[in-house]
């Protein structure tokens, strides 16, 4: 309970260091996604396992490849339409131990600085296991605001039911 508890600590000083980085950018605060810090807890398990020797880039993920069955498993888990992840990117970063300021620089300081310093990114989750940190992040556009596939699928349906009964109420 108390690893857990200090993991979670670990990873919203993340996030606030981020956010505090962006802000020295002149940059928005990115707010927390509550479905893409359930897809980064899950590809952090995922992962835990990988050793820390390889380097990987946005959106490479050692062992789940984003157009295999892998990562649509780790989608429907947390119920996030594939539709809805087209404009987010999910830097992982492997920082032995997980010492906090070499996790913040492997964010601010490396190849994925461009991306906090892009203001289409306005959310995130945050995760992390082992020596894995996984951040998403998150846009507010259809395509990258990593929304599930009920909620969208119920609002197109009530969307859908709403022109039929106003088209069946014009043709009476």
């Amino acid at each position: 309970m108390a690893m857990e508890r200090r993991r979670r600590n670990d990873e919203d000083n993340l996030l606030q260091g981020i956010n505090s980085y962006k802000k020295s950018q002149s940059l928005q605060d990115l707010a927390k996604n509550d479905k893409a810090s359930c897809l980064v807890d899950v590809i952090a398990k995922k992962i835990e396992d990988q050793p820390c020797t390889a380097t990987y880039g946005p959106n490479t993920l050692p062992g789940i490849g984003l157009q295999s069955s892998s990562y649509q498993d780790v989608l429907s888990k947390c119920k996030i339409h594939p539709n809805h992840t087209a404009d987010g990117v999910i830097p992982p970063a492997c920082v032995p131990k997980l010492v906090p300021t070499l996790v913040l620089t492997n964010y601010t300081h490396t190849t994925y600085q461009k991306y906090l310093n892009d203001s289409r990114f306005t959310g995130a989750g945050v995760g992390s296991k082992d020596d894995w940190m996984v951040v998403v992040l998150t846009t507010s556009t259809p395509e990258g605001s990593f929304a599930g596939g009920d909620a969208a699928l119920l609002g197109g349906l009530s969307i859908l039911w709403m022109c039929l009964l106003l088209g069946l109420l014009m043709t009476h």
